[in-house]
């Protein structure tokens, strides 16, 4: 078996995620944003309980959320997996079951503020518990997420940040390329299907090798998100950090490329938001700035090159 396979566990976890996702496709597309009963019903059936450190954790981690962007789910996934692993078993209990929600990021402005029930504050590799320091003032955003303005106090420092980073580095390139990878299916099989001058517009240079290019980069940044895991079940996730951060940079970048190119390939139905690209692609936008966010995954990069 190829280190870029995932092993027999992580693809079995994967095919039951990906089963439910097809099952319910409608509803979680209906949810938008706010995931709600979908969200409670997969981590019922495990989907955050495989953020601790065991053998082969973030490699179950990537195959999971690489089957949950391409069903375009909703929530703060990344956050979620961050946070049970700098607050352990105990606390983060209520965020295992789907009960809770985390805002994770540097304040004043917040993901998910207005409906969470723990705050994390990330910022020069650190992690702090926080508790919100008066009114939650709620801001709108281009995917619908609830998002808020707000200080925070801080109540202690975790524990173990460099690890949750890269694991959140690690699941964020997984989702991303999934999304991607979504997308591409998408456009791709519009441009076989819509004809124009007598022939499928796929046929079409203008059309055709844009989308190409853009399946080359997914694999890539895929691989990179693979390989990312593999090592850090192999040396640990604090090891892993440049290659999460490297994967998750790859995978922003090549489903940013991906959602442009499906909204040129749609024309101008793939601008409506009510069309066919429009909740991935503003998922995807939403994403890629998950705390840290591709500054601080940059610097990661940078350091371990010496620069």
């Amino acid at each position: 078996m190829s280190v870029l396979d995932y092993d027999v566990d992580a693809q079995a976890f994967a095919e039951t995620v990906a089963a439910y996702c097809d099952k319910h496709a409608d509803q979680i597309r209906a949810a938008g944003a706010h995931p709600g009963e979908p969200w409670r019903e997969l981590a019922a059936l495990g989907l955050f309980d495989v953020a601790s450190v065991s053998p082969g954790g973030a490699s179950v981690v990537a195959a999971v959320m690489e089957r949950l962007g391409r069903a375009v789910l909703g929530g703060p996934l990344v956050a979620t997996y961050m946070a049970c692993l700098l607050l352990g078993d105990g606390e983060s209990s209520d965020l295992r079951s789907g009960a809770g929600f985390v805002s994770l990021g540097r304040p004043p402005l917040m993901p998910w503020a207005p409906v969470a029930t723990v705050f994390i504050e990330v910022v020069g590799g650190e992690a702090w518990l926080c508790r919100p320091a008066g009114e939650v003032e709620e801001v709108s955003t281009l995917a619908g997420e609830p998002w808020g303005r707000c200080a925070l106090e801080h109540e202690r420092e975790l524990d173990h940040p460099g690890a949750a980073l890269a694991l959140g580095d690690i699941a964020l390139a997984a989702y991303l390329a999934g999304a991607g990878e979504y997308l591409l299916d998408e456009a791709a099989g519009y441009a076989a299907q819509r004809h124009q001058f007598g022939r499928p517009i796929g046929d079409f240079q203008a059309v055709a090798h844009p989308l190409a290019a853009a399946a080359a980069h997914l694999t890539a940044a895929r691989t990179l998100a693979r390989l990312a895991a593999y090592r850090a079940d192999r040396d640990g996730l604090a090891a892993a950090a440049c290659e999460a951060a490297t994967a998750r940079l790859s995978a922003t970048a090549a489903a940013l490329r991906i959602a442009y190119q499906a909204h040129q390939t749609y024309g101008a139905m793939g601008f409506t938001v009510e069309g066919p690209v429009a909740l991935a692609s503003h998922r995807i936008r939403q994403e890629s700035l998950v705390a840290p966010g591709p500054r601080a995954a940059r610097e990661v990069v940078l350091a371990a090159l010496g620069i």
